[in-house]
């Protein structure tokens, strides 16, 4: 089974503390998925955040409904915590959420291994550029709810993001 290997990145000026209880809420992964994706969350919630949770979802990927869980395996708070697949669409999947103080505020980075049916051509025309638009469009709206507090939104009610 080949293993890819996709990264991402991005700097917040937030401190890693606050950084990491935003991507502590299992609940705030819906608001970092691209619409296009059709993405619910099946879990009941409150999700509680530590290694065994398991949590299930499901989308919608080039008009392919899939359903998708995943179990927590590393939970150290507020560095890392890594979530695998244990059922969906790939043969594996491991992302590894890193947060690390970096220049007064958080650097995030992202590192998924996976493997996929189909070898490279699959990965090539299809899973590696919607990983790279997913990723994208996470970055941007990280950048927009951890933007500076004197450019932040103004909230409206306790369900906003801001």
């Amino acid at each position: 089974m080949k293993l890819h290997t996709f990264k991402s990145e991005i700097w917040v000026p937030q401190r890693r503390e606050e950084v990491f209880e935003f991507f502590s809420r299992a609940e705030n992964l819906e608001a970092l998925t691209p619409q296009w994706l059709h993405f619910s969350m099946l879990t009941p919630g409150p999700i509680i955040m530590k290694v065994g949770a398991r949590i299930r979802y499901r989308l919608r990927i080039h008009g392919l409904g899939l359903g998708w869980e995943s179990e927590i395996t590393a939970w150290e708070p507020p560095h890392r915590f890594v979530d695998e697949q244990r059922s969906g669409p790939y043969r594996q999947w491991i992302h590894e959420h890193q947060f690390s103080p970096d220049n007064g505020g958080t650097k995030i980075r992202d590192t998924i291994e996976y493997a996929i049916a189909g070898g490279a051509l699959i990965d090539r025309l299809f899973v590696a550029p919607d990983l790279s638009r997913i990723f994208e469009f996470r970055r941007q709206k990280i950048a927009e709810i951890f933007r500076p507090a004197s450019n932040a939104a103004i909230c409206l009610g306790p369900d906003q993001l801001c």
